[in-house]
């Protein structure tokens, strides 16, 4: 008998405990939520991050803000995130950079972006455009390896500084391409842009909201898109891997929670994201950003295939940013 008893109170123990955890799920949100993103305002992971929280919001009857926590390449915020209650009142846009590139950049990362949270869906991603400065006669990607080859590390490529998706981009090409380009690192990207158009680097791997105005005008020249294949709104525009096979590389974000939030908040959220993102489609493709619509499991599958992806292109550089 004491034993029943001693099993009984276990299984009323564990329901007791299981049972407000259940509810809370059921009865989520009750309050507003927070939507950390890692970098300043302004930026693409800023903007996609405002327009989607005025979308989920509508949707779950709560508000969600946004929380910049910018610094350390997004270490900053990203900890935070991981540090929250697992309840669904805190999410975090995760980017290529905070997810996938910091994990082989430094030795040690405060969260591991595997299992400190659980992915809910994707939100947008743009690829970049390769573009060079027109006095530097380089009218295609064929013509760049070309002259590379002809005159090793003597043609410059800028980024938004070390460790970046921009640097790591064109460490991708140099090494599918088998090419010796010199990296010129800047603060951040916009002043990289500006010297490329300045004439003072030769070529960069740059957004295409900020290249391709440029490049309409003259002042730069588009070389190729760095999605795997040519953009449906830029089909004059080839894609780098049409010269350079395996090339591609898109910068992107997601929304993540901390682990162990309850999957019915997980199943809720990745609902109402995956509802706003075609309403979102027109206003993102202004901005030159196109919807991500990875489920929890594609957007999981898609983390670990960047992950390797990334840290074998830093391993290879090599590119340590501490």
């Amino acid at each position: 008998m004491s034993t029943r008893r001693h099993l009984l109170a276990a299984g009323a123990a564990a329901l007791a405990t299981s049972a407000p955890r259940g509810a809370s799920a059921q009865s989520w949100p009750t309050r507003p939520i927070r939507l950390i993103v890692a970098f300043a305002p302004g930026g693409f992971t800023d903007i996609a991050a405002r327009l989607l929280a005025e979308r989920l919001g509508a949707a779950l009857g709560q508000p969600v803000t946004v929380d910049n926590r910018a610094g350390a390449a997004g270490i900053i915020g990203t900890e935070a995130a991981a540090r929250s209650a697992a309840d669904g009142y805190t999410l975090l846009m995760g980017t290529i950079s905070t997810q996938a590139m910091n994990v082989g950049l430094y030795r040690t990362l405060p969260y591991d972006p595997v299992a400190d949270f659980a992915p809910v869906s994707g939100v947008a991603t743009s690829p970049n455009l390769l573009v060079a400065h027109p006095s530097k006669g380089i009218g295609d990607v064929a013509a760049l390896i070309a002259r590379a080859r002809a005159e090793p590390g003597v043609l410059t490529y800028g980024s938004g500084g070390n460790g970046t998706s921009s640097h790591l981009a064109g460490e991708l090409f140099k090494s599918l391409a088998r090419v010796d380009l010199l990296h010129v690192p800047f603060r951040s990207t916009a002043p990289a842009a500006t010297a490329l158009v300045a004439g003072q680097v030769d070529v960069m791997f740059d957004t295409l909201p900020s290249a391709l105005p440029h490049a309409r005008e003259g002042r730069l020249r588009a070389l190729g898109v760095t999605s795997a294949q040519r953009l449906p709104g830029l089909p004059d525009i080839p894609a780098v891997a049409e010269t350079v096979a395996g090339f591609e590389m898109g910068v992107w974000t997601g929304l993540f929670v901390p682990a162990s939030t309850p999957a019915p908040i997980v199943e809720r959220l990745n609902a109402a994201t995956q509802e706003a993102l075609p309403h979102l489609a027109p206003r993102f493709a202004e901005l030159g950003l196109q919807p991500f619509a990875a489920g929890p499991a594609e957007l999981a599958a898609h983390l670990r295939r960047e992950i390797g992806k990334w840290m074998e292109v830093i391993r290879a550089a090599p590119i340590t940013a501490d």
